[in-house]
């Protein structure tokens, strides 16, 4: 880690940390919150690496008040957290369940009341299972029933909500949801996942409409991005084109008015007339969540897919084996600006960050210097980016709390804020007290 001092960010620039619902809040069966996604696929055999499910995960539901006071103490301006849809309609559609929104009412008061902007992202993939069921994201319907569930959410805290951010890294969702089948849904479609794709983004449109009729509040979507570094023969440069599309053009084209790119799978049968203009909706901010490049080779013969993704060698490694590469942050920040120059609107990044195996000493502190180290290395790469003309107006870690994570269950630790999960004990670590420090400067 550089011993540099940090050099000073623009006035008003916004530090935040964030979660979601299914890996803190437990509770699923309180308050008549439905069943999501999440919950099926988790307590299907083999599906998730430690057996385990979200049904308490961090208990944040009971604890939210002791969690606001680590976020008070770590002097953030702002917290970026999920609101889930299974909480305020059980089966993804008709009223809202007063219980559920009272619950993400009394978070927003006591987030405000602490000096700390709600940040609320609508879906952070915990799809009602009766919508699922129906189709999911494959059906076009669930768009529709997305803006509505915007609706209902706005109408009750669109006067608190700083920043709105509709979709949670739908490349993801899609590509480990439905095309790979190693998160929920489960579904292993490939390229036929395009559907998913474009029904998100509609989703995403019809709702910056809805969230705009109940809030003067700014919209944005988070997109996960990651920088290509091509790898092996003559013809990796076509093999990373190609990945490039569909991970990093296929989600931020279309927002921006450019609708599709030449990405494998898009299949133009599924956009209707209209659709296009409804998904390029005018937004206030594009989220940026980075955690690493990726390596792209040319496939070997006879792969169904037309890359294949490979370990970048002389990197640092995470406990999640993910290279540890800050370059790759500014690199991704200036081809975005590069990509889509006046297009582009402010920039957050809302997602950065990294899981080690802490775990507390014998006086019970948990030291993370690893983490530190990579935070060092992100925020700098913001700034210098910055530096180059990119409107970069904000940076969150992920994440507050150690939490569930997904398809690895209890195993991968992301938190500047160790949690003993039997217990639910709470232990900030090196990593808290550092990020403190930085935001106070």
């Amino acid at each position: 880690m550089t011993t540099a001092p940090m050099p000073d960010f623009p006035a008003g620039f916004r530090w935040g940390v964030s979660t979601s619902a299914y890996q803190i809040e437990g509770a699923t069966t309180v308050d008549g919150r439905g069943p999501s996604i999440w919950d099926t696929f988790a307590r299907e055999p083999g599906r998730i690496v430690d057996g385990s499910t979200g049904d308490e995960a961090c208990d944040h539901h009971h604890r939210y008040a002791e969690d606001t006071a680590l976020l008070a103490g770590l002097g953030v301006s702002a917290y970026r957290f999920s609101i889930s849809w299974p909480r305020i309609q059980p089966t993804g559609a008709g009223p809202a369940l007063t219980a559920g929104l009272d619950f993400y009412d009394r978070l927003v008061d006591g987030l405000l009341a602490a000096g700390v902007d709600p940040v609320a992202t609508l879906f952070h993939w915990d799809l009602p299972q009766a919508l699922e069921d129906a189709g999911g994201w494959l059906n076009r319907d669930t768009a529709a029933r997305f803006a509505e569930y915007a609706d209902v959410t706005a109408a009750r805290l669109g006067d608190r909500v700083k920043l709105w951010i509709t979709l949670n890294e739908p490349f993801i969702h899609m590509s480990l949801g439905h095309g790979m089948g190693v998160h929920a849904p489960g579904r292993v479609l490939l390229f036929d996942a395009f559907p998913v794709a474009h029904h998100q983004l509609l989703g995403h449109g019809l709702a910056v409409a809805a969230l705009r009729a109940r809030t003067a509040s700014p919209v944005a979507i988070a997109n996960n991005y990651s920088p290509v570094r091509p790898a092996g023969d003559s013809d990796v440069d076509r093999a990373a084109a190609a990945y490039d599309a569909l991970h990093n053009r296929l989600f931020t084209d279309p927002l921006l008015g450019l609708g599709y790119p030449d990405a494998p799978g898009v299949d133009p049968t599924v956009v209707r007339d209209g659709d296009l203009d409804v998904i390029a909706a005018p937004i206030e901010v594009l989220g940026v969540n980075y955690y690493n490049p990726t390596g792209i080779r040319a496939p070997e013969e006879g792969s169904p897919l037309p890359f294949e993704i490979v370990p970048l060698d002389g990197y640092p490694r995470t406990a999640f084996d993910w290279p540890v590469a800050p370059d790759g942050l500014r690199e991704l920040l200036l081809q975005l600006r590069d990509r889509y120059g006046d297009a582009l609107p402010e920039i957050q990044v809302t997602e950065s960050g990294c899981a080690y195996d802490d775990a507390p000493d014998a006086q019970g502190r948990v030291d993370d210097p690893e983490r530190i180290a990579y935070l060092d290395g992100h925020v700098r790469a913001v700034h210098e980016a910055i530096g180059a003309g990119v409107p970069v107006t904000g940076y969150f870690v992920w994440s507050l709390l150690d939490n569930w994570e997904w398809a690895e269950g209890f195993t991968k630790r992301f938190g500047l804020v160790h949690v003993d999960y039997p217990t639910q004990r709470r232990t900030p670590k090196s990593s808290y007290a550092w990020f403190r420090d930085l935001v106070r400067r």
